[in-house]
């Protein structure tokens, strides 16, 4: 079976899980505009982070099918697994929103966890169709199949490590989720590389 239809499902569900994130940046009817337009400053910077990441895994994920050659029902339970995931992001995106000013713990905690099983996911859904090349496609260039698995492998831990510094400060965390995405727009360069 070909790739085609699973990525057609899954950039529907990206570009669905990415357009929600606006939905919840919004302020309140009746106030200063001025002033509310400032004081939302955490739904600017959740989206932000947000929508991000989801691009950086939307990229990375058509980088990823570019390798494969054919899938088989494993892998494609696997990316519906991952896409739910993906789909739930909004929710704690809206969460450490509207709490970040408090500096909640529990909304930054959240935030991270999400973005930790998204990792985890993402890994499992990566590392079954490499692992001995299972899915790889035969044309598939063996640097290319190295540099994502090498950029893949420590994505759950760093995110973990972000999420685990919430329960110290949830500003902290943010930066940490915001530092995560710049990292790894700067590391999709490693794919390919010689490892």
């Amino acid at each position: 079976m070909s790739t085609n239809r699973l990525e057609t499902f899954s950039d529907g569900v990206f570009a669905i899980a990415a357009t929600l994130l606006i939905l919840d940046v919004n302020i309140p009817a009746g106030g200063d505009v001025a002033h509310e337009l400032l004081r939302v400053w955490p739904s600017y910077l959740a989206y932000g982070i947000s929508f991000l990441t989801i691009g950086i895994i939307w990229v990375n994920h058509h980088t990823v099918m570019e390798q494969i050659g054919r899938v088989d029902r494993t892998f494609l339970f696997l990316n519906v697994i991952f896409l739910m995931v993906v789909a739930f992001s909004p929710f704690p995106t809206r969460l450490v929103a509207q709490h970040l000013r408090d500096g909640s713990h529990a909304a930054a905690f959240a935030y991270g966890l999400n973005f930790t099983v998204m990792a985890l996911c993402y890994s499992a859904l990566w590392f079954y169709a490499a692992v001995n090349r299972r899915l790889i496609a035969e044309s598939a260039d063996q640097r290319v199949v190295s540099g994502i698995s090498r950029s893949f492998a420590p994505g759950w831990i760093i995110y973990g490590v972000a999420t685990l510094s919430a329960l110290l400060s949830a500003y902290l965390a943010v930066a940490l989720y915001a530092a995560i995405a710049l990292f790894y727009v700067l590391e999709s360069s490693i794919f390919g590389r010689d490892g």
